[in-house]
């Protein structure tokens, strides 16, 4: 048994326009890392009651799956290439989660019972095999097509058959084997991982040393695959948009039911609002200052481009507790949450700012410590303003306070 993350087939993912059969599968938990970003507790008002054509239907486990995993691998997909900073992680699971309590038990039994064979007299080495066999596949994924001598030489070394021989003619030497791993390792991992690999050498028994190569062979699997999705990106962000707009087509119409009901209910009310605003500020605008004749029809009329910049400004504004977000832009929507903060930020500093040098003394303005300062305690008593429990009042009452205790004397 392994702890390995299970990586493989991503480097296949920037070959083909069909890359997001691959993608699914590069991450264990990467649709976590996205979800953690979301502000958790949103409740999710009724949708808006519409006649339906036709009677719903049933939807199956296998359909489910097969919608969950189109959804996954598009979402994977939309994040590197929109974040340049997208890394793959391990999975870390919560200390006091029953998944890692089953984990632990279940991996420690495992070691015991090879700590067990290997004590015996003679040694049985059936899990070791194993074990062997799943560090050889691993090496062999880290390899390139051009590497045919190391190629040649891992499953020379580990031939599960011979080794199985050796073992059973009590021939066998382990430690040979767990040193020509470890040389190999040094010898593909990233240089980043050099000394973790050092610290192999210096591990004797066989157990511990087992299952610290497992553990290194996991991070050499995360950067792998962190090493694919860099190589990936620019073949994403060329077609990323034509994917992702044919991926969700297929999606609202294999499974309307599962995600979008009948319609896209919240990106039609979300674009009409935007546009009944857009006319209701052109009507006025066109209306004659002095009781004239109302301006021309012309002067109403709203371009498409001009109704989705507007709705998208309106996103900053959302109210992500009370409102559902748009279904075209779901996977952003812990973007837009975090431009909302920071909107917020940047307006409640430009106030205080603004306020401040009014009131306070013209020699002030000219003293770039002073305003480098305030900003800097600004930010500090707004960085938890997201939070419920956070309090604008109470908080522009302490920076008035900081403020004047800044304020140098003139």
């Amino acid at each position: 048994m392994s702890e390995n993350l299970d990586q493989s087939n991503i480097n296949e993912a920037g070959k083909s326009n069909d890359s997001e059969q691959d993608l699914g599968g590069a991450v264990e938990g990467s649709d976590e890392a996205l979800e953690k970003r979301i502000k958790p507790g949103s409740p999710s008002p009724q949708r808006v009651q519409r006649p339906h054509s036709s009677p719903p239907r049933f939807v199956t486990v296998e359909e489910l799956l097969e919608t969950a995993k189109g959804v996954t691998n598009m979402a994977l997909a939309h994040e590197i290439a929109v974040n340049g900073e997208f890394r793959i992680k391990p999975v870390e699971l919560p200390e006091d989660s029953l998944e890692k309590r089953v984990k632990d038990i279940v991996h420690k039994a495992f070691w015991d019972c090879l700590s067990t064979q290997l004590s015996e007299d003679p040694p049985t080495y059936d899990h070791a095999i194993k074990l062997v066999g799943e560090i050889k596949q691993t090496l062999l994924s880290f390899l390139l097509p051009g590497h045919t001598r190391l190629r040649n030489q891992i499953t020379e070394v580990l031939d599960l058959d011979l080794i199985k021989q050796e073992a059973e003619n009590g021939a066998l030497d382990i430690s040979k084997l767990a040193e020509f791993i470890i040389g190999m390792m040094g010898t593909l991992c990233a240089p980043a991982r050099d000394e973790e690999v050092k610290k192999l050498k210096d591990i004797k028994e066989i157990v511990p040393l087992f299952r610290a190569i497992f553990s290194v062979l996991d991070l050499m699997k995360v950067d792998m695959a962190n090493f694919a999705v860099t190589s990936i990106r620019p073949h994403l962000m060329q077609q990323s948009v034509e994917y992702e707009r044919k991926k969700f087509q297929e999606l609202l119409e294999k499974q309307p039911i599962v995600f979008f009901t009948d319609s896209l209910d919240f990106v039609t009310q979300w674009l009409e609002e935007a546009s009944d605003d857009l006319m209701n500020q052109k009507y006025k605008n066109s209306l004659p200052a002095a009781g004239g004749a109302a301006g021309s029809g012309d002067a109403t009329m709203l371009s498409p481009v001009a109704v989705q910049n507007y709705a998208y400004l309106k996103l900053l504004k959302w109210d992500h507790l009370q409102r559902p977000f748009p279904e075209t832009v779901l996977m952003d929507q812990s973007r837009f949450q975090e431009l909302q903060l920071q909107l917020e930020q940047l307006t409640i500093l430009g106030a205080v700012l603004l306020v401040t040098f009014n009131m306070a003394a013209p020699g002030i303005s000219s003293q770039a410590d002073f305003a480098e300062k305030l900003k800097m305690i600004v930010k500090i008593l707004l960085t938890d303003m997201h939070l419920p429990s956070f309090h604008l009042k109470d908080a522009l009452t302490t920076i008035g306070e900081k403020v004047c205790v800044e304020i140098p004397e003139s």
